[in-house]
């Protein structure tokens, strides 16, 4: 395709459109080597390509993707991404193919449309399920190359900005839901402030357009009211600095109206309390004048001593760097003053864009330098990504990434000085899991600041946490209600099924085991593998462990898997009295050292077994182990179930953990009674957690008590101290019936 005369380009109902020479004047004001022939062979291919579409406003279609490549010049991008901003709705919305495009503009360009037309068919808001599965690809999609996230964040912005002319109310809803959901926080993870801050003004003007109003309206009188000591402040830095003798540009900014609003909501405070409505940026040459130019700020002016951060010692994870302060102003009102050298501000604005560009020192984007310079796209959204592979369904993704995504943030330090940004109310389990997944799984205990803390602490700004580690990766209960981040909480939820699957497989083994020595078969890996052939939906020996231990597949299918054309009446024949069921369940006596109560195992309610018990365990579908003491009275209605009997026995370790057990008491209806019992009970070394009534007469009380205890000893021990009791009537240790 020959490059055409230069197209002159229309006036839009958002102004006048982006010309050839325009687009390439401004690409060439940052990278003199711009590739003049692709950009112009781009536009015009562009224009014709979209030829007679329109958009909802009336104006052609093509105005679009100009007006993208033209947002995109302002974050400096090489000229592939701007390309590929002028291409990148050629592949939806035309016959244009990518063989065409690799053809005419090269692989990279074409392999970055594509991408970018990937994200743009994935619906992020709508149905959650859909709005989930479709932003597990998505994450998936940018991570391979950072520059599509840069260029869909352009699309997003422009169309953002020609919101007003789509039709429908609820779809300028969802669409501005979506992008304060989504495309702003991605914005904000790579640094980008610049888009990140419209994006999230135009979604707020959407959704919340009375509020957006107010805040303007407060904004107009409060810069009319302000605009004298504005100017006597910026005098007054100027004049400071040049005393001094250091070169700086000084200018102001203005808060934007969303970032008020979201400060007045998360502080309950009042607009006349926001710091930092006004905030002045010095910009000297060098980090050592910024060091300089702050203490020639704080001799001058009052400072208020909370609002300090250094982030050029410690940077924040987009890259962000700089001093911020706030002093007392003129009038007596507080104002912030933001100093940092040229190369941060831009980083500030570019965000990654800016990384790459003053590591190569051109503006042909190389990954390697790319990479080094920490535009690296696994860097900045490594986290979403370490979410996604921990697995688990589409929901729970969306769920941890949008945690991971809505964060402030605090900085900690390992012992060895790399720094951790975690989102604030961060324990030290999310600081393990930020340093590396296994140190996260195999996490027992913490020491911040040189002195030994509670796994549940709250980490603060400047903490040193080292993680202690034990042996093995346990899931801890109750760990995954004390983690904030989105990786840390998936990690636990990953464990847990993987642990989980684990413990069912043993169970499974021993279902297996027992069925074969009950009935005296050889137990062999081969007779497995030709059962999984029978067995649909199994695919390896795991698998039908597995679903032996969940109780998705019963013993019995499996044995008749295994031994087709097994006499099963004669079996049961066999085993019709309970008597000869605990024969043969007894000679496969079976620990459950390795089982861990609560996930495969799990402690029946209706005797409640502590140590000292003799217990069995039943498989119950969906379920894994239940354990009942071998007198429970439910055992009765499950004698027929004779596959599915385990004899347990109790862990070696058991006895370093209290048990919860269950008496039944008579007591009278007098004052000082349940003083004296639960005296009884702690005389006893018994720890009451919980009494329940379960008859009320004028004379008397029947309750259950709920008691830690150690063993069956301990237990009896604590009847007999109550039984001893003046006001109990009776006293024994409950059964199933009365539960």
């Amino acid at each position: 395709m020959t490059i055409a005369a230069e197209i002159r380009a229309p006036v839009t109902a958002s102004g006048p459109i982006l010309r050839q020479y325009e687009l390439v004047d401004k690409v060439r004001a940052y990278n003199p080597a711009v590739d003049e022939a692709l950009l112009n062979k781009a536009y015009v291919f562009s224009v014709k390509a979209h030829g007679k579409q329109l958009r909802h406003s009336g104006d052609p279609y093509y105005a679009h993707p100009i007006e993208v490549a033209g947002i995109l010049t302002g974050l400096k991008m090489d000229t592939a991404s701007v390309c590929t901003a002028l291409l990148h709705d050629v592949l939806e919305d035309t016959p244009t193919t990518y063989d065409e495009l690799a053809k005419m503009f090269g692989d990279e360009v074409a392999r970055l449309v594509q991408g970018v037309t990937k994200l743009s068919q994935l619906e992020l808001s709508g149905e959650v399920s859909t709005q989930a599965e479709n932003f597990q690809k998505f994450v998936l999609a940018m991570s391979k190359d950072l520059r599509v996230l840069l260029v869909k964040l352009c699309d997003r912005l422009h169309n953002m900005r020609t919101l007003q002319y789509h039709p429908k109310p609820e779809s300028r809803e969802r669409i501005a839901r979506e992008t304060m959901e989504i495309y702003a926080p991605l914005a904000r993870r790579i640094g980008v402030d610049k888009i990140c801050s419209e994006l999230e003004d135009l979604s707020f003007f959407y959704l919340n357009p009375s509020a957006y109003e107010s805040i303007t309206k407060r904004l107009d009188d409060w810069r009319s009211s302000r605009a004298g000591v504005i100017s006597q402040t910026s005098v007054m830095l100027r004049d400071l600095m040049d005393a001094h003798g250091v070169k700086a540009r000084i200018f102001g900014r203005e808060k934007r109206p969303f970032a008020i609003w979201r400060k007045l909501e998360r502080q309950g405070i009042s607009f006349e309390d926001v710091a930092d409505i006004y905030a002045f940026r010095i910009i000297p040459e060098t980090p050592d004048e910024c060091y300089a130019a702050l203490g020639f700020i704080h001799q001058n002016f009052r400072c208020v001593p909370a609002r300090f951060r250094d982030f050029i010692s410690v940077p924040k994870s987009n890259g962000y760097q700089s001093l911020q302060t706030t002093i007392v102003g003129p009038d007596n009102r507080r104002i912030e003053v933001q100093i940092r050298t040229e190369r941060m501000d831009d980083v500030a604005e570019r965000g990654v864009a800016a990384h790459w560009a003053y590591k190569s020192g051109t503006y042909a984007y190389d990954p390697d330098s790319a990479k080094a310079a920490g535009g690296d796209p696994l860097t900045r959204i490594r986290s979403l990504v370490e979410i996604m592979e921990h697995g688990g369904d589409a929901d729970e993704f969306l769920e941890n990434a949008k945690l991971d995504l809505f964060t402030d943030q605090v900085f900690t330090f390992t012992p060895k000085g790399s720094l951790i940004a975690l989102p604030r109310g961060a324990t030290p389990i999310d600081f393990a899991y930020a340093v590396h997944t296994q140190i996260g799984d195999t996490c027992v205990g913490a020491i911040i600041n040189r002195q030994q803390k509670p796994l549940r602490t709250v980490l603060q700004n400047g903490d040193v946490v080292k993680i202690i580690r034990g042996g093995t990766a346990e899931p801890q209960p109750g760990w995954e209600n004390i983690v904030v981040t989105g990786r840390a909480k998936s990690a636990l939820r990953r464990l847990t099924r993987d642990t989980e699957a684990e413990e069912f497989r043993r169970v499974g083994q021993m279902l297996a085991d027992h069925a074969f020595s009950r009935e005296d078969k050889d137990f062999s890996d081969s007779v497995i593998l030709d059962a999984v052939k029978r067995l649909p939906g199994e695919e390896t020996p795991d698998d039908v462990y597995e679903a032996l231990g969940r109780g998705t597949l019963t013993v019995r299918e499996f044995m008749n898997a295994v031994f087709p054309g097994r006499d099963e009446a004669a079996l049961v024949d066999k085993f019709a009295n309970r008597d000869l069921i605990e024969d043969a369940t007894a000679r496969l006596y079976i620990r459950s050292d390795e089982l861990r109560e609560g996930v495969s195992l799990h402690l029946s309610e209706c005797c409640s077994p502590i140590l000292g018990d003799r217990i069995v365990g039943i498989s119950e579908r969906g379920k894994g182990v239940v354990v009942h003491t071998i007198d429970c009275e439910t055992l009765a209605a499950k004698e027929d179930d004779f596959d599915n009997w385990i004899d347990l026995g109790w862990r070696k370790s058991a006895d370093a953990a209290a048990s919860i057990g269950r008496i039944t008491a008579t007591i009278e209806h007098v004052p000082g009674a349940l003083a004296d019992i639960t005296a009884k009970i702690g005389e006893a070394g018994g720890n009451l957690t919980n009494i329940k009534t379960l008859k009320r007469s004028p004379s008397f009380f029947d309750m259950i008590l709920d008691i830690e205890v150690l063993d069956t000893r301990h237990l009896s021990n604590i009847v007999a101290a109550l039984r001893a009791s003046s006001y109990v009537v009776s006293a024994k240790r409950a059964r199933s019936e009365i539960l």
